[in-house]
């Protein structure tokens, strides 16, 4: 199947498809006589899998190392299980961003409860007065 067909199947565009390709998550395929790239089974497979573990949020260096452990099918399976404990701690710890993030915006919200003169508005005082924190170092996957 052609290149427009691959992303079609796989809900996707054909960026994406040469993207993965480029990052090295997606096998180059076969080209035909007239250079045009033949995908097959496999590569629909792939990117299905690729498409879903971004769908959780997964780095690519986190699929890559799925994909990596995936091609070992004789291996055992607890660097999987690793890779996905340490996936879930990091959303733990964006869970617990986000919802720091959520206090403050409740927060400037209850400064202003009703409609007045844009000078006189709570939640603009707030956004001008309020210190910013230093940009503490996440310990995420995110950066």
């Amino acid at each position: 199947m052609k290149i427009g067909e691959l992303a079609q199947v796989a809900q996707c565009t054909v960026e994406t498809v040469r993207y993965y390709e480029k990052e090295g998550l997606l096998a180059a395929p076969t080209r035909t006589a007239a250079n045009y790239r033949s995908y097959n089974g496999a590569h629909v497979d792939r990117l299905r899998f690729i498409r879903n573990c971004r769908a959780l949020d997964m780095t690519h260096q986190e699929i890559h190392a799925l994909l990596g452990l995936m091609d070992q099918p004789a291996g055992d399976c607890s660097g999987i299980n690793q890779l996905l404990d340490e996936h879930i701690t990091h959303v733990d710890v964006r869970i617990a961003e986000l919802s720091q993030l959520k206090q403050q915006l409740s927060e400037l919200r209850d400064r202003c409860q009703s409609e007045q003169a844009v000078d006189a508005c709570g939640i603009l005082q707030g956004l001008a007065s309020m210190e910013t924190e230093p940009k503490h170092e996440r310990h995420t996957h995110l950066g």
